[in-house]
Parts: structure tokens; sequence; C-alpha cells
């Protein structure tokens, strides 16, 4: 049974930093592709970053990217969301996903999903 537990989330003042995490249980980990999304209040779920298995390869948003980074330590089945410079409208609920094989931006082809964590920002 494949689990993913977020973790990090919380309330934070506008410039600041908060660091994400996401330990996977029940799944290859090592040839997962993983990724953030998240979800604001009356918003649509949207992506945030994605880092490919392999751990070379990563991808952002256009309003995260040089803010946030993504990261992944396989020997401890973790992937990590660094979020600096932090604004009111990142505000979300932020979830972990897991995939195999190649990056992906859509959400619907991550098979795996994690509860998610509550980031707030305020100004």
């Amino acid at each position: 049974q494949v689990q993913l537990v977020e973790s990090g989330g919380g309330l934070v003042q506008a410039g600041d930093s908060l660091r994400l995490s996401c330990a996977a249980s029940g799944l290859a980990f090592s040839r997962a592709t993983m990724a953030w999304f998240r979800q604001a209040p009356e918003k649509e779920r949207e992506f945030v970053a994605t880092i490919h298995w392999k751990g070379a390869d990563t991808y952002y948003a256009d309003s995260v990217k040089a803010r946030f980074t993504i990261s992944r330590d396989n020997a401890k089945n973790t992937i990590y969301l660094q979020m600096n410079s932090l604004k009111p409208e990142d505000t979300a609920v932020y979830y972990c996903a897991a995939r195999y094989l190649r990056l992906s931006t859509t959400g619907d082809e991550y098979g795996y999903w994690g509860q998610g964590t509550q980031v707030t920002v305020s100004s």
C-alpha cells in the first residue's frame, strides 16, 4: 500500500521560508517521479514542481520558479520543497504526488497522492 505523508506546513509571514517534506512508503521510490501540487480555496489544483526519479531533472511552475526548490533523498524515501520569499498567493494546501516514468505537470497522470499540508502566508 502506497503512502505519501506531507509535513512542514504552517502559518508564516510574507517573505518567510518553509520547507515541506513528503515521506513515501510502499512504492519503488528510487524509480518514482515525484511532484508537488497545491490547491487554494475555491481554485483548481495547480502544478508546483516535479523531480525525475534520477533526481537530475526538475521542472517548476512559472509562479514559483527561482523561489521554490524541489529535491529528493532516495536513501530516506523523501522529497522536499524549499519555499523562499513566500507570498500570500502561495497560500494553499500542498500535496505530494508520485508516478513512474517521465516528468509530468498534469495531476491526472499521478496515481499516488498524499493528504496534503496547509501553508498559509499572511501579508
